[in-house]
């Protein structure tokens, strides 16, 4: 069983590895108040705001501050309805527009968020949000690894709902663009997208980032622009060059 002690140095590791601008959250669905950690912000009690979920991933990864958004927090209403946290109101506005995931209604009270290096609970899942340099050294870990890809659906909205959901309900990768929201309200960068990792693959994960990091193959390494002709390649190029009859350096 992975202890937080080993989850907080995932978090180190994946930030060193990657070389990210901000912290992997770690998310954890509550199912009462108990599950809440020690000095973790409720923004509307300790704070007297209300935010979005968004705002929440976005002061966790930035400012890495522990966050629980429980009903009486959320000022965005897709999460409360995706997190079963309100029961579905039968609008028409709704209705044509909640095609997304949710979890059954009064399984979960809320979700908490904190910074992965430092989080005091276990997760059920972590959110990296990373440039797309970071992304492709993130999905070649499956693709060595287990000899799979990462399969995604691509929605223009609601980042909150598919980064999470879908994630913990089946256990699999999952690629997401940040929304409209994110941008406005939360600080996301243009060049940033999203990679929810559910826990189980975590450990897995970091060794194949790590190693990758370690080959001299990091996201940095990738991020170079080399516009050379010609330009040295490994052997197994040449062979195959030389089986279709192409030109090989000598």
């Amino acid at each position: 069983m992975t202890t937080i002690k080993e989850y907080n140095s995932y978090g180190e590791e994946l930030e060193r590895a990657l070389l990210l601008k901000t912290s992997p959250i770690a998310v954890k669905m509550l199912e009462t108040e108990a599950d809440i950690p020690e000095g973790a912000i409720r923004p509307k009690r300790d704070r007297g705001y209300h935010i979005a979920q968004c705002q929440a991933f976005a002061m966790t990864r930035r400012q890495r501050v522990t966050i629980a958004m429980l009903k009486e927090d959320h000022w965005c209403w897709a999460p409360l309805l995706a997190y079963g946290l309100v029961e579905d109101p039968h609008d028409a506005f709704v209705d044509a527009h909640t095609s997304f995931p949710r979890f059954e209604y009064g399984k979960y009270i809320g979700m908490v968020t904190g910074p992965l290096n430092s989080a005091n609970f276990e997760p059920d899942m972590v959110l990296v949000y990373s440039n797309t340099a970071q992304l492709r050294e993130m999905i070649g870990v499956p693709k060595f690894q287990d000899k799979t890809l990462v399969k995604s659906e691509f929605d223009p909205i609601d980042s909150c709902v598919y980064s999470v959901v879908p994630v913990i309900t089946t256990g699999e990768y999952r690629i997401t663009l940040p929304d409209p929201g994110e941008y406005s309200r939360a600080f996301a960068g243009e060049d940033e997208i999203i990679f929810s990792v559910p826990k189980e693959k975590l450990g897995g994960l970091v060794e194949g980032v790590k190693r990758s990091a370690e080959m001299k193959q990091s996201a940095d390494d990738w991020a170079h622009v080399l516009l050379r002709p010609d330009f040295p390649r490994p052997d197994f190029y040449k062979d195959l060059f030389r089986k279709w009859g192409l030109d090989v350096e000598e």
